[in-house]
């Protein structure tokens, strides 16, 4: 991998790690036409992890304010509740934490148990892949056309948690898409646009977070010094690219449906299937 190879897929990763199209598919594609197969699956899982550190900071940065106050309610919420003393603003704070909290344990008991079939060969499969760009694609059109979408993030509830937290899961399937399979759960949960995407982008804090911390050690083992230095460059770039796909999904999804999304999905899953069929790409 060169530089300019990095570059190119810091730039996928920022785009699609938070747009519900799957950062997992066009990376693998990306890697595919540039002639990256020779990295195995390991290799590429390590270097995806570490690289979405880079949105995990875009995260940090567009949403500080946010933290900030739910992690300072949190705190003081708890700290009142402990106490015996009966605040409804304190509960309120302290609740969306602890929905953040409760949303992700799903994701994280399933990726600790499943961390091998995770990092195998499924990651790069392009039938699975294709196959979960197309089901996660009907998915979030029927949450679209059956979800109430009046629930704001203050009305998010142990329910609520629930379903998103579960939905996240299915992120874990190539191709299926974190943020796709949040805003979906959310939707069904009947949060509005711009509130299903804002969970869902923080609940990406822990979940990007532990994934790319956890990997971080083994990618610095299996690659070697050039790729190393390209890690980091395509880390960067993907949290510059990440910021500014933040800033425009949140604010696309306040006066638009995410139907231009759905089309996207069925569209490259099909040809993704249809490439492989006719032998363009291998399914491995």
């Amino acid at each position: 991998m060169n530089l300019i190879q990095a570059i190119i897929l810091g730039i996928i990763q920022g785009l699609t790690e938070f747009i519900p199209i799957s950062s997992t598919g066009h990376l693998i594609i990306a890697e595919k036409l540039m002639g990256l197969d020779s990295m195995t699956a390991q290799q590429i899982t390590a270097f995806v992890a570490v690289m979405q550190l880079g949105t995990l900071a875009a995260v940090l940065v567009y949403f500080m304010g946010d933290i900030l106050s739910i992690s300072i309610g949190f705190i003081n919420g708890n700290l009142l509740m402990l106490k015996g003393v009966r605040d409804a603003s304190a509960r309120k704070s302290a609740r969306l934490g602890w929905m953040i909290i409760l949303a992700t344990v799903p994701i994280a008991i399933v990726g600790l148990l499943a961390k091998k079939e995770i990092e195998g060969n499924l990651t790069k499969n392009l039938i699975l892949i294709g196959t979960s760009m197309i089901v996660w694609a009907i998915l979030l059109w029927v949450a679209e056309l059956l979800g109430m979408r009046r629930r704001e993030m203050e009305h998010i509830g142990l329910r609520e948690s629930l379903i998103i937290g579960f939905a996240q899961v299915f992120a874990l399937i190539p191709g299926s898409s974190r943020s796709g399979t949040t805003i979906t759960g959310a939707l069904f949960a009947g949060l509005t646009r711009e509130s299903a995407a804002r969970f869902s982008f923080l609940l990406s804090i822990p979940a990007i977070g532990a994934s790319g911390l956890l990997e971080l050690k083994e990618a610095l083992s299996i690659l070697n010094q050039t790729s190393g230095t390209n890690l980091i460059v395509a880390t960067l770039v993907s949290g510059i690219v990440g910021y500014a796909s933040i800033a425009f999904l949140i604010s696309y999804l306040r006066n638009h449906t995410t139907y231009v999304f759905i089309i996207y999905r069925l569209i490259a899953g099909v040809a993704i299937l249809g490439l492989v069929y006719l032998g363009v790409f291998s399914a491995n």
